[in-house]
């Protein structure tokens, strides 16, 4: 289920970016090109961290479907494909005892 939502979202980004509609935000954002479309994911993931520090589920939930709305607009503007990673999700999940060596300072956060 999920992949075929993540899937319908991209196709839908995808057209947006090929045929623009008037008063569509996903339009907007191709517009105003990727700069935009960065400093969005930057305020969406500083958001679902704060909201992740909180005990609201909803507004949790909210924040990670923006940042990820997010996230699929910059793949389609950066021509990087559903697949690529699904593909590389599914390789690194059939991965065993993958844990790495943690540098010093990534032992503290």
């Amino acid at each position: 289920m999920e992949k075929d939502v993540f899937r319908s979202l991209y196709e839908v980004v995808q057209q947006r970016k090929v045929e623009p509609q008037e008063g569509s935000y996903t339009s907007y954002l191709f517009e105003k090109g990727i700069d935009k479309i960065l400093k969005k994911i930057g305020e969406e993931s500083a958001e679902t961290i704060i909201a992740a520090k909180g005990t609201n589920k909803v507004l949790l939930r909210d924040e990670i479907c923006d940042l990820l709305y997010h996230i699929i607009v910059m793949m389609v503007e950066c021509e990087m494909p559903l697949e690529a990673i699904t593909d590389e999700l599914a390789r690194r999940s059939k991965k065993i005892g993958n844990f790495k060596n943690m540098k010093e300072i990534d032992k503290n956060t």
